[in-house]
């Protein structure tokens, strides 16, 4: 449904954009959280499992940079994991300042178990996009979401 603001073109194009975007998020979300919540995760729990499952041990802060969370969030994401024994934080012994998060088994079992089927439901989320469509769409997003980011908007 196009928006029913009456101003200018521009800022209808972009609010009929906003609206197809949110609606499109929201049914991909619908297609792709059934492993996530049925093994009891939040997305930003299931970002940090997955991060750490493809990529091994990191500092919060990369964690961080991978779910696009902030620092603040992120410790509460890992302190509940950790209390569920899905990971544990160990300090550096040259740096004490600097402390990785680990998978423990639990964690890595639990991954293990629910990303084939999560990624399954990804690529059926997106299958209705030709593999042109996928990257074309992937392009766009990237491009839109690193200039906002950065602050350069127009």
């Amino acid at each position: 449904m196009p928006t029913h603001y009456d101003g200018p073109e521009h800022i209808r194009r972009a609010l009929d954009l906003f609206i197809k975007l949110e609606r499109a998020h929201n049914a991909v979300l619908a297609v792709t959280q059934t492993q996530i919540r049925e093994a009891g995760l939040t997305t930003s729990q299931f970002g940090v499992l997955e991060a750490l499952y493809h990529l091994g041990p990191l500092c919060q802060r990369a964690l961080a940079d991978k779910i696009l969370k902030t620092g603040g969030n992120l410790t509460t994401v890992i302190d509940n994991l950790e209390r569920n024994g899905l990971v544990r934080r160990e300090r550096s012994t040259q740096d004490r300042r600097f402390i990785t998060v680990h998978l423990t088994d639990a964690g890595r079992e639990l991954i293990a178990r629910i990303f084939p089927a999560h990624a399954e439901d990804v690529a059926r989320a997106f299958a209705p996009l030709t593999a042109t469509e996928q990257t074309t769409l992937a392009s766009l997003l990237k491009k839109l979401g690193t200039t906002l980011t950065k602050g350069d908007q127009p």
